[in-house]
């Protein structure tokens, strides 16, 4: 079965971001995305509709598509707050103990560990998050 694609803009709130999860949870489900590439797609997706709703302080939306193409799954998530790049922030120390770690980054962490190619665009007043998640191992 050929997997379709994903589609959603919802307004730049926490509410939402359960509301995103809710509809991604349904298109793993009918697109008959395996369960542990379904759990990633959440994680990736929940962590940066979340810093856009928290962080991107004057942002009305976040949107989120999902493109499948050559064993992968294309992503782009778009908001309209002001220019960030969370790639640019440095990895966190893992090694450090907890103490000795600053607050954040975990999250961008998590997202550079869990797809490949990521990469941060501004175009036309909008921040564009592009990465890819491989559906194989």
């Amino acid at each position: 079965m050929d997997t379709p694609p994903f589609h959603l803009r919802l307004p730049a709130t926490l509410d939402s971001v359960s509301q995103l999860l809710d509809a991604l949870e349904v298109y793993a489900e009918e697109a008959g995305i395996a369960p542990r590439i379904a759990a990633r797609l959440a994680l990736v997706a929940e962590e940066v509709a979340a810093n856009v709703a928290m962080h991107a302080a004057g942002a009305s939306f976040f949107e989120l598509r999902v493109t499948p193409d050559h064993g992968q799954l294309g992503l782009s998530i778009e908001d309209d707050g002001p220019e960030y790049d969370p790639l640019a922030r440095a990895a966190p120390d893992t090694a450090a103990t907890l103490e000795e770690r600053d607050v954040g980054g975990l999250g961008v962490h998590l997202v550079r560990e869990l797809t490949r190619d990521a990469r941060y665009q501004r175009d036309a007043g909008l921040n564009r998050l592009v990465c890819a998640l491989p559906l194989g191992d």
